[in-house]
Formats: C-alpha cells, sequence, structure tokens
C-alpha cells in the first residue's frame, strides 16, 4: 500500500511540476510551448469533460480543439489565480455549455419537421442505451450551474477548489451545487 501512495504521490507531484512549468512558458511569453504542454498533460481529461458534456467522441474531440485555442488566445491574460488545469476546465466548461445550448435548439427545430426513430428494445444494448439518456436526460433538468459543477467534479475529476475556480466561484459554494445535483439525481434516478 505504501508503494501505491508512493506512486500516487509522485503523479501528483509530476503534474504540479507540470503546471510550474507551463505557467513559467506563459508568464514568459512562450506560448507555442506552453500550448502543446497543456495538450499533452490536458487533452485526455479535457476530452472526458467534453464527452460527458457532449455524449459525442467527434464533438467532443472539436471542443477540446477549440479549448486549446481559445487558451492560447487567452495566455497574454492568464493570471495564474488557480492551476492551469482549472482554469482550462473553465473555458471547456464555457465552451461545452455554449455548444450543448446551440444543439438542443437545433434539434428541437428537427424534431419540428422529422419523426423521432424507434428505438429498439429486448436487448441489453438498448437497456443500457435507456439508462444512459435517463441519466443524461436527468443531468438536463438539472440548473446549468449545477450541472456544470457536478460534471467537473466527477467526471473531469477536479477538486471541489478547481471546480470553484472554473466556475468563477468559492468553494463552498462549488460544494453546495454539487451536493444539490447529487441529491436531485438520485432523487429522479433512484438507485441507479
Amino acid at each position: 500500500m505504501a508503494a501505491g501512495l508512493a506512486l500516487v504521490g509522485s503523479e501528483g507531484d509530476a503534474r504540479a511540476d507540470e503546471a510550474r512549468v507551463i505557467e513559467g512558458l506563459i508568464g514568459t511569453g512562450d506560448f507555442r510551448e506552453a500550448l502543446a504542454r497543456c495538450a499533452k498533460a490536458y487533452a485526455m481529461p479535457l476530452g472526458r469533460l467534453c464527452m460527458a458534456f457532449t455524449g459525442s467522441q467527434a464533438e467532443s474531440e472539436e471542443l477540446v480543439q477549440e479549448t486549446l485555442l481559445a487558451a492560447f488566445d487567452a495566455f497574454p491574460q492568464y493570471r495564474a489565480e488557480g492551476s492551469v488545469r482549472a482554469w482550462l476546465f473553465g473555458i471547456a466548461r464555457r465552451l461545452c455549455g455554449r455548444h450543448t445550448e446551440l444543439r438542443a435548439r437545433r434539434e428541437a427545430r428537427l424534431r419540428l419537421v422529422h419523426d423521432t426513430r424507434p428505438r429498439p428494445d429486448a436487448s441489453e444494448l438498448a437497456a443500457e442505451r435507456e439508462r444512459a439518456e435517463r441519466a443524461r436526460a436527468a443531468l438536463s433538468r438539472l440548473k446549468p450551474s449545477e450541472r456544470e459543477a457536478v460534471v467537473l467534479r466527477f467526471e473531469a475529476g477536479l477538486s471541489f477548489k478547481e471546480v470553484a475556480i472554473a466556475c468563477g466561484i468559492d468553494e463552498a459554494a462549488a460544494r453546495k451545487r454539487v451536493s444539490r445535483a447529487l441529491s436531485r439525481l438520485r432523487a429522479e434516478l433512484g438507485e441507479e
């Protein structure tokens, strides 16, 4: 067990070292290298976050690229008030929110034109898809601020402090948002 803890600690140290290097590169104006290191260090977690918001691999990959490009454009204004990771997740959260809102509007217009396709039933895959759709629907019925907080916390794996930074709130408010979201999800989904 001690070996496992040492490994976790060394991973955390490596991440902290990488974050310091990226902040140093941003501070010295080497934005290209900072972007390359951000892509290497954070593209996968950003992809998981975007996937949680969109449910589409293609859309999530596109949103990760948009996030990194937006970060590159914003590097001159970066103030290092939190971690680079939380800052990037904040950018991704905003982009995903806009994307999800636009997609919902577009799909609502399309439903007016096209009938929805019937879903196959009686297979395990269909049941799993239905559970996922219920979970996504339950998430969509949350307040946007609560949905963002719970997705950042559990899908992106951010700490409450990082969720607070990404959402532009204090840590106590981040904890409350996540707690309220979980309570509403449990009430709606039951024991699933």
